[in-house]
């Protein structure tokens, strides 16, 4: 197997998560995609394959704890131990807390923050043994500034936010770094939000490890 560092991120796209893989890869890590649908998956991969990276993929539901830790399994027993975990999965869905039901802010939460807390606990057993590695969450602006618009995406970076603090503290004393971007506003590429912009920040984190946390703001 392979000794080169691996990136594992959940919830890949053509956004920040493209932005990361492609940083992270070009500085020696093997990345591994994890994304619902397969049509986006090889379209991702084959983008990072065309500039010499590394990379493979696996369908999984970050709303499913089961696809979640049957991703997990499949990347130690193929592609060996997660250096960096990469947490890039939300669901945006635009409404008010008047229009939001109970049944949409549960199922959004469960991509939104609980998928997040099962896709590290695949990792960290791991991590706490060698006494290194890192986690990373994705987060927005609105965890500190809600969009009424989007409460209940506004309320899952605010509990994701929550999440990664609290496993900052608990992890650092095993020397495991976790930090969080939040970013203030639509990523799109040739803006200040350009997505391999938010990637430089990313590995700027990972190589100080001196944050908890970075508001990407203009």
């Amino acid at each position: 197997m392979s000794h080169k560092p691996l990136l594992v991120i959940v919830g890949a796209g053509s956004g920040v998560s493209a932005g990361i893989a492609r940083k992270f890869g070009s500085n020696g890590f093997r990345v591994v995609l994890l994304s619902r649908t397969e049509t986006s998956l090889q379209r991702s991969l084959e983008d990072l394959r065309q500039v010499h990276i590394e990379s493979y993929g696996i369908t999984a539901d970050a709303s499913d704890p089961d696809s979640i830790k049957a991703a997990f399994t499949q990347i130690e027993n193929l592609y060996g131990i997660t250096d960096v975990l990469v947490y890039n999965a939300a669901h945006i869905a635009p409404g008010d807390a008047l229009s939001l039901t109970e049944q949409q802010l549960i199922d959004d939460l469960k991509v939104n923050t609980v998928g997040a807390l099962t896709s590290a606990q695949q990792v960290i057993p791991d991590m706490v043994e060698r006494k290194q590695g890192t986690l990373f969450f994705t987060g927005g602006g609105i965890a500190l500034n809600p969009n009424p618009l989007y409460a209940s995406l506004s309320i899952g970076k605010a509990a994701v936010r929550s999440l990664a603090l609290s496993l900052a503290e608990t992890l650092g004393p095993h020397g495991i770094y976790v930090g969080q971007v939040l970013i203030a506003d639509h990523v799109q590429r040739g803006t200040f939000y350009d997505p391999d912009r938010i990637a430089d920040v990313y590995w700027e984190l990972y190589t100080n490890r001196d944050r908890k946390e970075y508001l990407f703001k203009e």
